[in-house]
């Protein structure tokens, strides 16, 4: 267990006054951990005009200095990676054990140095006698970022990871939910990072209101909900930011016939699960093939029922509460619709309030209706339904209908079938035999409402620059 001082000596170099600020309580506990700085408009207008001012100078450095300076900065989160982990168990409510909070800082550190070092090369388009032309890429200037409350740590760095690399200042916004634990972590970059690179900015929705709009944002990363994706794309349109949006998903899971559900079943689990479901790209629906649906169905109870459940700062537990009390609510009334659907409920299916205000159970669904709430609306939570088929092409069709497509999967004893398979579900990245493991080399990104744009790469190096041709003369003949 780390020394509490060193997690108030972390909160000390960000957190408002006694008295001031907002308070952001401990997701388990509901104690409050710190004061969040409340900051206003005049402060973000402030706040881009010096990432604005310090950009030239930071892309002039050239990409040599810039990926030793990052690589610094990812130095710099490991040599706090244990005090930064235990407040944000507190501040997230993830356990520190499991894919979690450790988890998320030995993220942080591997997605800055895959950005740090990776190479976007100038792509030569014709070369020939009469013409030279080449594609490059430059920094689109100053990037504004918005993230989220689930990953706040790890989604912040792959939004500013790549947007520093390629020679633009970020500005950061964080969640309301999760703000100290990302102030903290962009601190402890700057110490190694020049003055007004990347700048993190505490406020309300204002706040990202503003930074979607203003005239001096050349790109903007959000990750987050559809419907504040949308509100970013219209404001976005008088100062045509570039943007990439990563936004909700409503992730499918089909388990083809002849599976052996023994094989899948804690991959299935931990797909749906972690981060206690609340993971953008986690299994929110699965539907399985009449033939295995019984034995994936008490396999996956069997998991469920047997996962410690708790405070995150205990070292056994890896399964925490919900964030915050609107996403509590939000999973309380999908299984309550399910219940008065007539669905089963195989183990879970409510609150735990004797290990706190926003602890839910586990909850694995069966014989459920594919029209109902918990398959169609994204849950973000402990609860998993799974609805039964016996047609192969009724269950991708089913697994297509909604209006979103992060990510999905197949599952299957045969990897020659579950290929041919991947290819029919409309998402941006399907897995196979697994569920929402991302490397940073491999571009991720959704289509239909769950967002556009790629991340992670050389496609994420790209998302976050502008293009250029040079073009001259050819070799001579």
């Amino acid at each position: 267990m780390t020394d509490s001082s060193a997690v108030s000596a972390l909160l000390d170099r960000i957190q408002a006054p006694e008295g001031a600020g907002r308070e952001i309580p401990d997701a388990a506990t509901r104690e409050i951990i710190g004061r969040a700085p409340v900051q206003t408009v005049a402060d973000l207008d402030d706040a881009i005009a010096r990432a604005k001012a310090a950009q030239p100078a930071w892309e002039a450095l050239g990409h040599e200095k810039r990926s030793d300076l990052l690589l610094a900065a990812a130095d710099a989160i490991d040599a706090n990676a244990e005090a930064l982990a235990h407040l944000l168990s507190r501040e997230q409510g993830k356990p520190l054990n499991g894919p979690n909070a450790r988890f998320e800082l030995g993220a942080c550190s591997a997605w800055l140095r895959t950005n740090a070092t990776t190479m976007l090369e100038p792509q030569v388009l014709i070369d020939d006698e009469t013409l030279h032309a080449e594609l490059v890429y430059k920094a689109a200037g100053v990037v504004g970022a918005i993230g989220p409350w689930n990953w706040p740590l790890m989604i912040t760095i792959w939004q500013i990871g790549p947007a520093l690399r390629m020679g633009n200042t970020a500005v950061v916004k964080p969640s309301e939910y999760t703000p100290l634990s990302v102030l903290v972590m962009l601190s402890i970059m700057n110490d190694v990072l020049p003055a007004d690179v990347l700048i993190g900015i505490s406020g309300d929705r204002e706040i990202g209101a503003r930074l979607s709009a203003h005239p001096d944002i050349d790109k903007i990363m959000f990750t987050g909900s559809t419907a504040t994706g949308r509100k970013i794309v219209e404001a976005s349109a008088g100062n045509l930011a570039r943007l990439t949006l990563e936004m909700g998903g409503n992730d499918a899971g089909i388990v083809l016939p002849g599976t052996d559900p023994a094989a899948i079943a804690e991959d299935l689990f931990w797909g749906a699960f972690i981060n206690t479901g609340q993971t953008c790209a986690a299994l929110k629906r699965l539907y399985v093939h009449d033939s295995v649906y019984d034995q994936v169905v008490d396999a996956l109870a069997g998991i469920a029922a047997s996962m410690p459940i708790g405070n995150g700062l205990d070292e056994d537990n890896v399964l925490g509460p919900l964030q915050n009390k609107a996403q509590f609510d939000i999973v309380s009334r999908l299984v309550e619709d399910a219940k008065a659907r007539g669905a089963r409920i195989v183990t879970g299916g409510e609150a735990a309030p004797e290990l706190g205000e926003l602890f839910y159970r586990p909850t694995i669904v069966a014989d459920i209706d594919n029209d109902a709430a918990l398959v169609q609306e994204e849950q973000f939570g402990p609860a998993l339904p799974v609805i039964r088929y016996s047609d192969v092409d009724e269950a991708f069709a089913q697994a297509n209908a909604v209006d979103v497509g992060l990510g999905a999967s197949v599952w299957s004893s045969d990897p020659e079938a579950a290929r041919q398979a991947a290819t029919r579900m409309q998402a941006g990245t399907v897995w196979i035999n697994s569920h929402g493991g991302l490397h940073p080399m491999v571009p991720f990104g959704g289509v239909k409402s769950s967002g556009y744009g790629l991340e992670f790469g050389v496609e994420g190096l790209k998302s976050v620059s502008v293009t250029q041709v040079v073009s001259g003369p050819g070799r001579k003949a």
